[in-house]
């Protein structure tokens, strides 16, 4: 750092002492001289500041942003604490990692947490034994580290697009009376969607480095488990969806489809459908965001995938849900296991081109689907098909910067408290002759095309001590769309 310093300092002294022998030198000498040590104090910068200062010129609002947003369908009240913390209240020793679908008893539950703590992955998790849940959440709610906040995708959603005072936020789903004292004043909640109790799920946080036994985080994330029946049931969807001829929404944001794989098969099935028929039910000229979540049933998630995909504009995922998605649907690369660190860019722009390809619109399928919001922790990709939606490097630059800031809890990206982590070259595909790119913090955005379908790519700066990741990609989601334009067919 004090290299870069000393070297700004001399450079500054040189450009001085330039100006002051200019009328001896010839203008063409000048302005060389001047150009390349401009360009040379430009690099002194770091990495993160050149990245910074690129999105601040990247990030412009569309020409026709949104006025009113409907947001659903579920909601609850977040218990954020350590999961190690947790674990050691509750008696828990530290136990070998092993994945569980459905948790049923506090063994199953360090487990699980020893699993995905492991690798840094995030996780999402139904706990069958209500008893003991009510039991796990009062010990977590009552530690004294404990903190309690808005939660469910949607209500983080629409809390992050309520702080710009501009949009009018509908937030639609199983409202208890302290969420409704969390939530922004910006968001209206339908008299029909309020319930006596909230819904708690509890947010077991681990940070980078931080040791349980022999288990050791290679990266920041956290683990989220509930024994949530309203949100399991999709109980508000109908509610929301009725309520959104009087709202008269110009976007419509829908999450919670995760949150049914605690139902038994048939149930699941048969409520499944009755969504698709809600959600056909939405007017076709309103776009519709789908946000999914962690899941662990590939049957599921391929019913999702041709069932309720074609009847949605957008969706967002990260990078667990993206490699689930092609497993499920024996899609590109369906062979690999899992990430090994960050996710090469290449198989990710397989991926997606993929599902664009295979459930997204093209002239012989009448899919609805053209947009796809990714998310990892070092970097992000927007992926849309040509035509349909505009301001894509905006969005994509403005998803990223939000990780920034939300991840540090700061307003504006400080760089001593992020670095860059994305990769510096990559290649853009594995299954057809690829490009290669070399990032530039100076454009940060990058674009390509392939077949009809463009990619915006952005590194993410990340936070060096992240104060908070929970809710992190429905805040990266929101703002993506916050940012984003999408054109009238």
């Amino acid at each position: 750092m004090w290299q870069r310093s000393v070297c700004v300092g001399l450079l500054a002294l040189v450009l001085g002492y330039l100006c002051v022998l200019g009328p001896e030198l010839p203008p063409a000498a000048l302005r060389q001289l001047s150009a390349s040590l401009l360009g040379t104090l430009r690099r002194a910068r770091s990495l993160e500041a050149r990245t910074v200062a690129a999105w601040q010129a990247a990030i412009v609002r569309p020409a026709r942003g949104w006025a009113r947003v409907a947001v659903g369908v579920n909601a609850c009240v977040d218990v954020v604490l350590s999961g190690v913390k947790l674990l050691e209240a509750l008696g828990l020793e530290p136990s070998d990692g092993k994945n569980h679908a459905v948790l049923n008893s506090g063994q199953e539950l360090r487990e699980a947490f020893a699993h995905f703590m492991e690798r840094g992955a995030a996780a999402e998790r139904f706990f069958s034994d209500a008893e003991a849940f009510q039991d796990i959440a009062r010990t977590a709610s009552e530690h004294p580290a404990a903190q309690l906040y808005v939660g469910g995708n949607a209500a983080l959603i629409g809390q992050k697009l309520a702080t710009n005072p501009d949009l009018k936020i509908l937030l639609c789903g199983p409202v208890g009376p302290k969420l409704h004292e969390l939530l922004d004043d910006n968001v209206v909640v339908p008299p029909e969607s309020m319930q006596e109790r909230d819904e708690f799920h509890l947010i077991l946080e681990y940070q980078a480095g931080e040791q349980w036994g022999r288990v050791r985080a290679p990266t920041a994330n956290r683990f989220i488990f509930s024994h949530d029946l309203s949100n399991g049931a999709l109980n508000m969807l109908e509610v929301f969806v009725s309520s959104l001829d009087e709202f008269q929404p110009d976007l419509v944001v829908l999450s919670g489809l995760h949150m049914m794989e605690g139902q038994s098969t048939e149930t699941r099935q048969r409520r499944l459908m009755e969504a698709v028929a809600s959600i056909s039910d939405i007017p076709t000229d309103i776009p519709i965001h789908l946000e999914l979540a962690s899941m662990t049933d590939q049957d599921f998630m391929s019913n999702i995938m041709h069932e309720v995909f074609p009847l949605v504009n957008s969706i967002g995922l990260n990078e667990q849900e993206l490699l689930f998605l092609t497993q499920s649907a024996s899609g590109p690369h369906a062979s690999l296991a899992s990430w090994s660190g960050i996710p090469d860019v290449g198989v990710v722009s397989d991926i997606l081109f993929w599902i664009l390809k295979e459930h997204g619109r093209t002239a012989e399928r009448a899919s609805d689907l053209t947009r796809i919001h990714f998310h990892t922790l070092a970097y992000h990709i927007l992926v849309t098909v040509d035509g349909h939606w505009g301001n894509q490097a905006a969005a994509v630059a403005a998803g990223a910067r939000a990780a920034g800031t939300q991840a540090c809890a700061t307003d504006t990206i400080d760089t001593s408290k992020v670095f860059l982590k994305a990769p510096l070259e990559f290649v853009t595909s594995h299954t057809e002759a690829p490009s290669k790119i070399s990032l530039n913090p100076d454009e940060p955005v990058v674009h390509w095309h392939r077949e009809g379908i463009s990619f915006h790519f952005t590194p993410v700066l990340v936070c060096k001590e992240p104060v908070r990741t929970v809710g992190l990609g429905d805040a990266i989601s929101a703002e993506g769309l916050l940012y984003s334009e999408v054109y009238p067919q």
